[in-house]
Formats: C-alpha cells, sequence, structure tokens
C-alpha cells in the first residue's frame, strides 16, 4: 500500500529501448576493454533513468 507507480508514455519506452538496442550493437561492434566482459549490467540498470534532454 502506498506506492506510487510511474506513468512511462509508449513512446518513452520504445525510445529506451532503441537506446540500448543500438548499445548492445555499438558494443558488439567495438567492444569495450580488453577484459572481454560487456557492461550489459549498468545499461540495463539505467534504462529507467534515460534523460528527456537532447
Amino acid at each position: 500500500m502506498g506506492e506510487i507507480i510511474r506513468f512511462i508514455p509508449k513512446a518513452e519506452r520504445e525510445r529506451a529501448r532503441l537506446i540500448r538496442e543500438a548499445r548492445a550493437n555499438y558494443e558488439r561492434i567495438f567492444p569495450s576493454g580488453g577484459s572481454g566482459q560487456a557492461e550489459t549490467g549498468t545499461s540495463g540498470s539505467n534504462a529507467d533513468q534515460v534523460s528527456s534532454e537532447p
């Protein structure tokens, strides 16, 4: 009880999905660092915090 549910418009969800997809494609083409470990944990946790600033 007392939970606040934030409304996320469909356009914002789609924008966040496209950004995640583009980052995954970029990471596939240009892997980061020599460890060979992708940063999938950080990109997934920031998906809800996409700013609307250009």
